[in-house]
């Protein structure tokens, strides 16, 4: 008869077993050695059964909060720096090239193609901002016809899918193309920065043991290119106090741009330049 016995010291071992025995998939690669680690961490911090309830209450109320319009699961892998390292395991890309982040919450896949120059900000409130950039490839050649999706915060950091009732729709969102020389302009206003969702079970634990809940001021792009990988992307505000503290771990330095004031003193800036990689043979554009 098999070695039906279960303890401290071969628990991890007959899980896996188990789900080695009796599961299939993909998965089952992560699968195993989540269940060997998990297990480690049990026997390291020896959890009293007490200790045990809370974190499973706490697993219990993020699954309460999270719906079709919020998910807290994918707040706490944010706030965890899950999804960042998700990100960087995934798109690992050459020393001069744009990196990937998080895309966020916010984005919409239905903006509106708009031509160069126009202005996103429909209802007009903020500080002017002129934003401009150029995209590249490796060799510094200009990609014409790249298509820049762009989304952010108002100046009061929230987004036009957080107050449908207050902001016209596809407000600050815009879909352009790049032209021949892999240019890009457009207008909108100057984005704050804002504190994540603090009000459910994550933002609740998190929050209180000292994490960094804001997030510094940002524009969001996503930039697409035949024959290129996709890049989604933050640019972010140089001046913000935030840049070190941001609550989803996206900010790099090659990320960070200048917001100028402009000459004519109507407003702010932007010039920015992003470098897009050829896509490998096989792998999936995103």
């Amino acid at each position: 008869m098999a070695d039906l016995s279960f303890s401290e010291s071969n628990s991890a071992q007959r899980v896996a077993e188990r789900v080695e025995r009796d599961a299939g998939g993909s998965l089952n690669a992560f699968i195993v050695p989540f269940i060997q680690h998990l297990h480690t961490l049990i026997r390291e911090t020896r959890p009293t059964h007490a200790d045990w309830r809370r974190t499973m209450e706490f697993l219990t109320e993020v699954g309460h909060a999270s719906d079709g319009r919020r998910q807290e699961w994918v707040l706490l892998s944010d706030l965890l720096g899950v999804t960042a390292l998700i990100e960087e395991i995934n798109t690992n890309r050459p020393k001069g090239a744009t990196p990937n982040t998080v895309r966020g919450p916010f984005y919409r896949a239905d903006a509106p193609r708009l031509p160069l120059d126009a202005n996103i900000s429909l209802d007009g409130i903020g500080v002017p901002l002129w934003v401009s950039g150029r995209v590249l490839d490796l060799d510094g050649q200009p990609i014409a016809g790249a298509t820049i999706e762009t989304w952010q915060a108002n100046a009061e950091g929230f987004y036009e899918n957080q107050q449908p009732d207050q902001q016209p729709e596809f407000n600050l969102r815009g879909v352009f193309t790049t032209d021949a020389t892999g240019t890009f302009r457009y207008r909108t206003v100057r984005p704050a920065g804002y504190t994540v969702p603090c009000d459910g079970p994550v933002g609740q634990l998190l929050g209180g043991l000292g994490f960094s809940l804001g997030r510094p001021a940002h524009l969001h792009f996503m930039i697409k290119a035949d024959g290129f990988e996709t890049i989604s992307t933050h640019v972010y505000d140089s001046s913000d106090r935030d840049l070190a503290r941001d609550a989803l771990f996206g900010v790099k330095q090659e990320l960070v741009g200048e917001f100028k004031p402009r000459e004519k003193g109507d407003g702010w800036s932007l010039d920015f330049t992003f470098v897009m990689v050829r896509a490998k043979k096989g792998r999936r554009q995103s």
